[in-house]
């Protein structure tokens, strides 16, 4: 019976709590340890601090504030991932600018979350991250959107830093993009239209398997096969594509 429990034990995830505020990460940490899967290793209050604790203690994932002395955390967060790319990095701030928003992503951050989040949500952004996912605030996911549907897909890859294509690869009879070119796409089944208009909508993994009754690791395939055909290699590429293309 014991072994049966462990099997479903959720493995423990990491972390790095990087804030200024004492009493603010005093209160984080309490909150992350009402959950068993969380594990506050390390806390850091500047940027640079971060950056040698992320060396030291190993975290799977930071929460990263973005205003701090001495070092701020989109310079951190850049620093950490070029020296560790399997470190998930949430900017967990009270800055919810465009500008910040985006050199956040641009530096590499696999979320951005607003400090005033309810606790499970915030448990729900550190797991969806830890499993590879990106995590926006619903509010911050739709003006990410906006910013990337204003520009021409050579701006959205100097914001996104993310792709190493230029154009954007449209379907047959779809719309034109930049370049005037039309590119081939192969075209996506209708379970896969379901789960991309979900991404679109700001879902997890775990919250599409859930919606569609289907098993994680079948959400998960669905979506790398998305990112696939689409020639994309996130979920914010992949909405921003399907809005693109009319595809939802």
């Amino acid at each position: 019976m014991s072994e049966s429990q462990n099997s479903t034990e959720k493995p423990v995830i990491k972390l790095l709590l990087v804030e200024d505020h004492s009493l603010t990460r005093i209160g984080l940490k309490a909150a992350l340890r009402r959950t068993p899967d969380l594990d506050v290793v390390a806390e850091a209050a500047n940027g640079q601090e971060a950056v040698d604790l992320a060396e030291s203690s190993k975290p799977d994932v930071i929460l990263m504030d973005v205003g701090m002395p001495i070092l701020d955390g989109i310079q951190a967060s850049r620093i950490i991932l070029e020296k560790h790319p399997d470190i998930r990095i949430i900017m967990l701030t009270q800055h919810d600018n465009d500008q910040d928003i985006l050199a956040s992503l641009a530096a590499g951050a696999s979320g951005y979350c607003l400090k005033d989040v309810e606790p499970e949500r915030l448990y729900s952004a550190i797991r969806s991250v830890s499993a590879g996912d990106l995590w926006l605030d619903a509010s911050i996911a739709g003006r990410v959107l906006k910013t990337y549907l204003s520009k021409s897909p050579s701006e959205v890859q100097e914001v996104s830093k993310k792709s190493d294509d230029s154009t954007v690869k449209t379907a047959p009879g779809s719309q034109q993009n930049q370049s005037g070119d039309y590119g081939y796409m192969e075209p996506l089944s209708p379970r896969e239209l379901e789960v991309l208009t979900l991404i679109v909508d700001g879902l997890s993994n775990q919250q599409i398997a859930d919606k569609l009754i289907i098993s994680l690791p079948t959400a998960k395939t669905h979506v790398r096969n998305i990112l696939n055909k689409l020639a994309v290699d996130d979920r914010t590429q992949a909405a921003v594509q399907a809005m693109r293309r009319g595809l939802v």
